[in-house]
């Protein structure tokens, strides 16, 4: 990809986003918009249509977790959601995971991780701390309060997809996955996107939450 990296932050700390601002801009992502509230980034995202939305939880008039259901709901394909919270087991980041969001970053987070994992979503490697959102998954995918929010059924999954889908959901990535099933990397990337298609699925980070919600893998556990 020749074309430069945009992105809009939506945090209603204007001093985060000043902050994030220059992170990102010194490093050669622009910063299309700016929003300090819900309205205002599914505005935004609407008007701008960028690559990465780095997407505060907790914001007034609509919090993140509406505005990501929305900006992912509204034909925004192209835009991948990063979470921004202050807690790393913050149990609205699940349900944002769930309604599409690709990761998640505590607020504290270097400028170098910052940028790399905006680089990393944009990319399509949308699953970043595959163990942080593995334990995440495990500690929320199980509550009672907790409604499924993905529904899917595994049926049109071969024996060899269920085998990937059930050890990507343990955090492990594409090298590691090849290595563990005796496979080429290219044919790890193949059952993968399969799996993404016949499931119609995002990304990584939703093939998890349903892995946890169909009871392929349990929590704590390794399916």
């Amino acid at each position: 990809m020749t074309e430069r990296l945009r992105a809009v932050i939506a945090d209603d700390q204007a001093l985060v986003r000043t902050g994030f601002r220059m992170i990102l801009t010194a490093d050669g992502i622009e910063v299309a918009a700016e929003a300090a509230n819900g309205d205002e980034a599914v505005a935004a995202v609407r008007r701008t249509r960028p690559d990465v939305v780095l997407m505060d939880i907790r914001m007034p008039q609509m919090d993140g977790l509406e505005a990501t259901r929305r900006i992912l709901a509204g034909g925004a394909e192209d835009t991948r959601v990063l979470i921004l919270t202050t807690y790393d087991l913050d149990h609205y980041v699940y349900a944002a995971l769930a309604a599409g969001a690709s990761g998640f970053l505590l607020k504290d987070v270097t400028p170098e991780h910052l940028v790399a994992a905006v680089r990393m979503v944009r990319s399509g490697d949308a699953l970043l701390a595959p163990t942080i959102t593995r334990r995440l998954v495990e500690r929320f995918a199980r509550r009672d309060n907790v409604k499924p929010a993905l529904h899917r059924d595994l049926s049109e999954l071969t024996p060899r997809e269920l085998d990937v889908l059930r050890l990507l959901a343990t955090g492990l990535s594409n090298a590691e996955l090849a290595d563990r099933l005796t496979l080429s990397v290219a044919t790890v990337k193949t059952h993968v996107a399969r799996i993404l298609s016949k499931l119609g699925l995002r990304d990584r980070v939703q093939a998890v939450v349903v892995a946890y919600e169909t009871g392929l893998i349990s929590p704590g556990g390794t399916g």
